[in-house]
């Protein structure tokens, strides 16, 4: 290949991945302070004011407490978690999502931002082994299996539908947001708290 198509290839290259890199989903985990039309205003965790432009039938979902007890077999979930000494993997956090998701969200285990060095696993539940203090979950998603540790106190949550009254300031919300080519983050839809359970993913 002659040196010029190379460097239009590479180019191209470069150009195609910073495209996917811009469209790249972005966690945004925030404290409401208004809400104008399709424009929710967020104090983000660390302390920025953003806009995020919701789509204009953008779904809200509120955040409800489960226990461990609810988490079987077979369900869908998405725990958060952290490595410990030893090298296996701690639950900080966990999800049950609604079956209908299954499919929508991909599984895959991959590095996280709840905390510095977490991970996120949406998978199913193979199986699970009762301990004295907690749970171990035996994953598996498309190529990979993981075991984690879910103590007991850790938060855990899954959705249910709710609309646009619950976007109210104070509110805690998560949603999954992408940046338009000016910087705009969108998104369509949010998890928002809702009787102190917080969407902690």
């Amino acid at each position: 290949m002659k040196k010029s198509a190379v460097l239009l290839f590479s180019t191209a290259l470069a150009v195609v991945s910073a495209a996917a890199n811009a469209q790249a989903p972005t966690p945004l985990r925030g404290t409401i302070t208004g809400l104008d039309g399709h424009v929710l205003s967020v104090k983000s965790r660390d302390g920025k004011d953003v806009k995020l432009m919701l789509a204009d039938k953008f779904r809200v979902s509120y955040a409800k407490a489960i226990t461990l007890a609810e988490i079987k077999p077979g369900d869908f979930v998405g725990p958060a978690s952290r490595k410990r000494p030893d090298g296996s993997l701690e639950a900080i956090s966990i999800q049950l999502f609604p079956a209908a998701l299954r499919g929508v969200i991909a599984e895959r285990h991959m590095p996280w931002d709840l905390e510095p060095g977490s991970f996120m696993t949406n998978s199913t539940v193979a199986s699970e082994v009762k301990m004295a203090n907690g749970r171990e979950l035996t994953l598996t998603y498309p190529g990979g299996t993981q075991k984690v540790f879910v103590p007991e106190g850790v938060p855990m949550f899954t959705t249910a539908g709710g609309d646009a009254s619950l976007l109210v300031p104070g509110a805690t919300i998560f949603a999954m947001t992408r940046p338009g080519p000016d910087g705009t983050l969108s998104a369509a839809g949010v998890t928002v708290s809702k009787d102190g359970v917080k969407p902690a993913n």
